[in-house]
């Protein structure tokens, strides 16, 4: 019987690091800075310095990094914001928690990005900003997308939440809008050993009410500006990001390298696979394939002991949390059939060849009949 691929298998990335996380931690331990402290700051310091952006907020979630960019740019009740109704919900959330309307547009059938032609129609006189998600890890079309946001003087955040180190025309993502967003949980391509995000900015303005923001509203200990939140950075997730830092550049050419196996081996069956446009560099978060009987290869795969996932089964605009809004089924056809058909099968760096055989070999197995 043939070995189980597992869909994620984060102890194959864990345990090479184990002894420099566990030494990171005792330092953590020694010096008893547990929200925030010199760990969080050296990796703010490192990661800015990575993405390639002037400052970098450490917080306790991606959500929140989210949350927060908002309010730095005073969007309110009355407002809208665009963004893209296929990705994980927590996008839409940050608009709802500010008291604005989230505005959807539909996606582009190959990327399942936020199709930047579609953006401007959906342009009101309450339109207060353009929040587009690099999906999957594919950053999404941005030339397009700022020349509208400049139009029209709408300032762009990227939901860069699944595109650690992608690049768009060589430049990596998150140093394109005024603010960008990321998430370290667990199972992204910079995870943390729990919760974890960061906002990134070239703004210092912004950056340093967003340090406040993340801290009661507070600069001064006890005195508070204006309301905030706890939304720090823990200390020990701090040193966990800045061991796995490190990594990353490595751990980035191994998922590019899985997914071009993945296209070697998969091309010559009925699968659309992922499309990496011309012009950028996916950091493949997910390897997304789609086929009309997604259901049933799913069965098939997990029946036969291989790992797969669903990202994402319900768009959102259809989400009962969401049904004030007033949107209906059909409004967004390419993002509802993507979520009808779309299936992410393994990628992580430490896939073996075998693995990424055996997974090609049950998908060539199930089309065989």
């Amino acid at each position: 019987m043939p070995e189980p691929v597992p869909y994620l298998d984060l102890k194959a990335q864990l345990q090479p690091l184990r002894a420099e996380l566990e030494a990171a931690f005792a330092r953590t331990l020694d010096h008893c800075s547990f929200c925030l402290g010199p760990d969080v700051a050296q990796f703010e310091k490192d990661f800015a310095a990575f993405i390639g952006t002037q400052h970098c907020v450490g917080v306790n979630s991606g959500t929140s990094a989210l949350h927060i960019a908002l309010l730095l740019l005073n969007v309110g009740p009355g407002d809208e914001v665009i963004t893209t109704p296929f990705t994980f919900v927590a996008t839409s959330w940050a608009i709802s928690y500010v008291g604005a309307r989230p505005v959807y547009v539909d996606i582009d059938d190959n990327t399942f990005n936020l199709d930047p032609h579609l953006l401007e129609q959906a342009i009101t006189p309450r339109t207060k900003a353009l929040l587009p998600v690099h999906l999957y890890g594919h950053p999404c079309d941005l030339d397009p997308i700022l020349a509208v946001a400049r139009k029209h003087n709408l300032p762009l955040v990227e939901d860069t939440a699944q595109a650690h180190a992608a690049k768009y025309k060589g430049r990596t993502v998150g140093t394109f809008g005024q603010i960008s967003c990321f998430s370290f949980y667990p199972g992204k391509n910079l995870g943390a050993c729990g919760e974890g995000g960061a906002l990134l900015t070239n703004d210092a303005a912004l950056a340093q009410r967003a340090r406040a923001l993340r801290e009661h509203g507070s600069t001064v200990r006890y005195y508070h500006d204006e309301v905030g939140y706890n939304y720090r950075m823990e200390g020990i997730q701090g040193a966990a990001l800045g061991v796995k830092l490190k990594h990353l550049a490595r751990w980035t050419e191994g998922r590019q390298s899985v997914a071009r196996r993945y296209h070697e081996l998969l091309a010559d069956t009925p699968l659309q696979l992922p499309v990496e446009s011309a012009r950028v560099e996916s950091a493949y978060h997910l390897y997304v394939v789609r086929h009309p009987k997604r259901d049933d290869l799913m069965k098939y795969l997990q029946a036969h002991q291989v790992g797969c996932a669903l990202h994402y089964p319900l768009p959102l605009h259809l989400q009962k949390c969401y049904a004030s809004l007033g949107y209906q089924p059909g409004d967004f056809p390419v993002a509802e059939r993507a979520a009808r058909e779309c299936l992410s099968l393994p990628i992580y760096p430490e896939l073996t060849q075998a693995q990424i055989e055996r997974v090609s070999e049950v998908i060539h197995d199930y089309f065989r009949g």
